[in-house]
């Protein structure tokens, strides 16, 4: 019924939408020819009968329902709470905070890879990292996203999008270069679909980090990066 980030499946949407707006087209029909038909008729000769007492309420009654629109208008409309993690399309004026990001796994699936790598770098950017670098494209060795935390250790992030769990061979070519050529205090792989077995247990053997899909989603949603990895830092 619910997509992993906990949105309701767009199909069931639709059939919910369609079976509401049915039942309240049957209502508004019913009523309108059943009741206010009538009720309009004799409206009508009520107005032909006393055209100055109509033409003085409608004069007094139309200021009010202006007013009581615009009331409406400030309590249901700018009053609106849109919450951190909805897309939508900000104004120039809307006063967003572009500091503390957050991601949907569809979106984060959705983007290309240099998206992918650059939201990542956000993403540390947002947990207070500093001299956070995406690096990543041709000839990177092993690094897409360099950052330093607060105890002034290294990270370096390789990210795979794949579409399927990331391979051992993968994190052995990773092994080769994040810490022996980077200097990597922190070497973290992430995985967007997570990693075949092999890969996690070459990783665990050698100390490598490992952010499967379950660590991307709490991290993605607003979870500080150490405290998904269980990583100790000063700074927390």
């Amino acid at each position: 019924m619910f997509d992993e980030d906990g949105s309701l499946d767009p199909l069931l949407k639709v059939l919910l939408y369609t079976v509401l707006a049915l039942a309240i087209g049957k209502m508004v029909w019913e009523w309108l020819t059943n009741d206010v038909i009538q009720w309009t008729v004799d409206l009508w000769g009520l107005a032909a009968d006393h055209p100055w007492w109509t033409g003085l309420i409608t004069a007094t009654a139309l200021p009010v329902i202006l007013l009581l629109g615009k009331i409406l208008s400030l309590l249901f409309g700018a009053a609106t709470y849109i919450g951190p993690d909805e897309n939508f399309a900000a104004s120039p004026d809307d006063s967003t905070d572009p500091d503390v990001p957050t991601f949907k796994m569809k979106q984060l699936a959705a983007m290309s890879p240099t998206g992918f790598e650059q939201a990542c770098a956000d993403l540390l950017v947002r947990d207070g990292f500093r001299r956070t670098l995406r690096v990543g494209g041709a000839g990177d060795l092993g690094v897409d996203v360099t950052a330093r935390d607060h105890d002034d250790r290294l990270l370096i992030l390789q990210c795979k999008q794949y579409q399927n769990p990331v391979g051992s061979g993968h994190v052995q070519k990773y092994n080769g270069t994040a810490r022996p050529h980077h200097g990597a205090d922190v070497p973290i792989m992430i995985g967007l679909n997570g990693f075949t077995q092999p890969a996690i247990d070459f990783a665990a053997h050698h100390d490598l980090i490992l952010m499967g899909r379950p660590e991307l989603k709490r991290w993605a949603h607003g979870q500080h990066l150490y405290e998904v990895l269980g990583i100790s830092s000063s700074a927390q």
